[in-house]
């Protein structure tokens, strides 16, 4: 394993490795005015959610790592504490992108990547109409992390309105997930798109308490067939299912199937009950799974 102590790296080789490694990343799209009336908007993938209530986000408009002068929107924001936060989504991404070209202080950038102003209601930066989701904040606190080369600077933003476009409604009047089609930053150009066929769950255990990887069976842990993923799904279940339960498993088909073709030979048994038990956890039948592996 390569080990990097951060104080021999340059700014330049610190972010390469931190943006790439620390990704994806959500993008703030932050529209903001100075104390002229002079609008910005710019892309920030040093960004995310700090909390419901107060709701707020924070994102982080650096220092240049290449001459540490401040980009327009952290001076704006000095100026005039308040800002839109503008969610980014996958048909707006290539406009987003040009947006952060370093035009001059005045310029414009909803006029130079062809985006249509919308009046807030609260604050006086405009919000993005193409974005599909828009927060109205207002600035708490700029905090700066120091004055060198790629140092940050928190804006803390909280959030006083949300805007929604109804087309990203679930029926129950949810943000789905499939309909927002959501960007997030990477390292370098690279970007990455949340599609239906890269989206997945993840039973939360907070509400309940699962058994742990340490209470399974030392086959089951050292499983050449079974991955960490796989483990963390088993170890979520509630309890070890009792005797009884994992008897009636061995009636399965399938299972029977198995058990019959593998009699008298442990190693195959045990490595294709433990594939036959992905399979189950594939479907998400996780605790039918755990039955199968502790035959």
């Amino acid at each position: 394993m390569l080990t990097l102590n951060t104080s021999d790296l340059t700014p330049v080789e610190l972010q390469n490795y931190l943006q790439y490694a620390i990704a994806p990343r959500p993008i703030c799209f932050a529209s903001t005015v100075d104390a002229e009336g002079n609008i910005n908007l710019s892309p920030f993938s040093f960004f995310n959610m700090f909390s419901t209530n107060p709701p707020v986000c924070v994102f982080s408009p650096a220092r240049r790592v290449r001459d540490n002068t401040t980009k327009h929107t952290l001076e704006n924001v000095h100026q005039v504490k308040e800002c839109v936060i503008n969610i980014v989504n996958y048909d707006m991404v290539q406009q987003m992108s040009l947006a952060s070209t370093e035009y001059a202080k005045g310029v414009n950038e909803f006029e130079k990547a062809g985006f249509t102003m919308l009046k807030s209601e609260l604050v006086q930066p405009p919000r993005v109409a193409e974005a599909p989701v828009q927060l109205e904040c207002v600035v708490n606190d700029v905090i700066a992390l120091g004055d060198n080369h790629g140092a940050g600077n928190l804006v803390l933003a909280e959030i006083k309105l949300i805007h929604i476009n109804e087309e990203i409604l679930d029926e129950n009047g949810k943000i789905d997930q499939h309909k927002i089609d959501l960007v997030a930053r990477l390292g370098g150009d690279w970007y990455c798109r949340v599609t239906k066929d890269n989206l997945f769950k993840v039973a939360k255990p907070l509400a309940k308490l699962g058994i742990g990887v340490d209470r399974l069976p030392q086959s089951v842990r050292f499983s050449k067939v079974l991955t960490g993923n796989d483990l963390g799904m088993l170890g979520n279940v509630e309890q070890i299912p009792s005797d009884e339960e994992i008897d009636l498993v061995s009636i399965n088909p399938e299972v029977k199937e198995v058990l019959d073709a593998t009699i008298g030979d442990s190693t195959n048994r045990e490595r294709e009950l433990h594939e036959l038990a992905k399979k189950f956890l594939n479907k998400g039948e996780v605790e039918f799974a755990l039955k199968i592996v502790l035959l």
